[in-house]
């Protein structure tokens, strides 16, 4: 079954369709676009509602039911959790531990996220009671804590060096680096020594530089460059993160918003997988900037099974190819003329994508093919993106 194009994408389709020239067609529109004509008219019609031009059940009322009946749901899986848990704590001979109710509603269907998020329990500690409720070595590191403890109650101007013997005396040895561990986590120290505090210091970067400007792929979804660039308006600036397979030249993914944040750079990637399919493995490179360093973006990487790369600092030349793409499009749109809005740049940006670089300017560098023709021939059906 094919995977539904990104939200992003489908409203571009309707924005150009609704600002088309005179003369131009839904089907033409459809072409540009490589999607099906009942595609485009469903998706006008749709925003049409949603618009209150025709009347109808608008996207947001029916995502709002949908949210609804989900609430509810949640409801009364954390009514149930409650009613369970005043029940369980009310018990005589209550237990040292409450993780056995949070199994006894799991295995009642109500999942373990619910009833942690509403008992204040954290996921991974009852996992791992799960599956060892208690191991050897928490039993080892719980003894040798508790021998440190009781000899710092007893002397606390010992320093951890004089603790471990003190342990080691009361039938709990351990290396002076173990009790150097523990005391440090449990901030026992003597009270003649320093103050201690933490020190920040500089991260290495997020990711390695695995291209080193060799920009080439000898299949799709192998390599993918990434940036963004902005362009004044009007109303303010608009902000462009598009994502560029190096196969074949085609930006697989683009998201543009009135504001540059991480979450920009994690759509781009939303939208190029939603349209590309599984991308396991596949080399996103970019520059060193602070969207694609985000916690947001490397974990968008992770989920899709992606490999992160990033060029030097200050290094344009790292990201060339990705440059030369923004280079076109500033050529080509964005100082042709002045933009008094957001929207009708947005539009002229992804008219000029999807249907002038896609589908009609030819590269030398494919053969004289556009990135779609280059694509179509030189890549074996069962494989080729939607």
């Amino acid at each position: 079954m094919p995977k539904p194009y990104p939200r992003e994408f489908r409203d571009d389709v309707v924005r150009v369709a609704r600002n088309r020239d005179a003369g131009v067609t839904i089907e033409e529109i459809a072409a540009d676009f490589g999607v099906h004509p009942m595609t485009v008219s469903k998706r006008m019609r749709n925003a049409d509602v949603d618009d209150g031009v025709k009347p109808g059940t608008t996207t947001n009322e029916s995502a709002e039911v949908r949210a609804l009946r989900r609430r509810v749901k949640l409801l009364e899986q954390e009514n149930e959790v409650l009613k369970r848990a005043a029940a369980y704590l009310s018990q005589a001979n209550l237990p040292k531990m409450i993780y056995p109710l949070v199994r006894e509603l799991a295995a009642d269907g109500i999942p373990v996220a619910v009833t942690c998020r509403v008992l204040g329990l954290a996921r991974q500690p009852y996992y791992r009671w799960l599956a060892a409720p208690v191991t050897d070595t928490e039993l080892a590191q719980a003894y040798r804590a508790n021998a440190l403890f009781n000899a710092h109650r007893d002397d606390p101007e010992f320093g951890y060096r004089f603790l471990v013997d003190e342990a080691r005396a009361a039938g709990e040895p351990m290396a002076e680096r173990t009790a150097w561990r523990i005391c440090s986590q449990a901030g026992w120290w003597s009270v003649f020594g320093k103050q201690r505090g933490r020190t920040k210091k500089p991260g290495p970067p997020v990711h390695d530089d695995l291209v080193r400007r060799v920009f080439s792929a000898d299949a799709p979804n192998v390599l993918w460059l990434t940036d963004i660039t902005e362009h004044r308006t009007a109303e303010g600036k608009l902000y462009l993160c598009a994502i560029k397979d190096v196969y074949s030249n085609r930006i697989v993914g683009y998201s543009i918003d009135s504001r540059m944040k991480s979450r920009l750079a994690v759509r781009a990637i939303n939208n190029a997988v939603a349209r590309r399919g599984s991308v396991a493995g596949c080399i996103l490179h970019s520059d060193r900037g602070s969207q694609f360093r985000s916690r947001k973006f490397v974990h968008a990487l992770a989920r899709h099974a992606m490999v992160g790369s990033m060029g030097r600092v200050a290094s344009a030349g790292d990201n060339a190819a990705m440059e030369s793409f923004f280079a076109l499009l500033q050529k080509n749109v964005l100082d042709r003329r002045s933009w008094p809005t957001r929207e009708e740049l947005r539009i002229a940006i992804v008219t000029w994508i999807e249907r002038t670089y896609h589908r009609r300017r030819r590269q030398i560098g494919l053969g004289r093919l556009t990135p779609i023709e280059y694509e179509t021939i030189m890549t074996p059906p069962a494989s080729q993106a939607a």
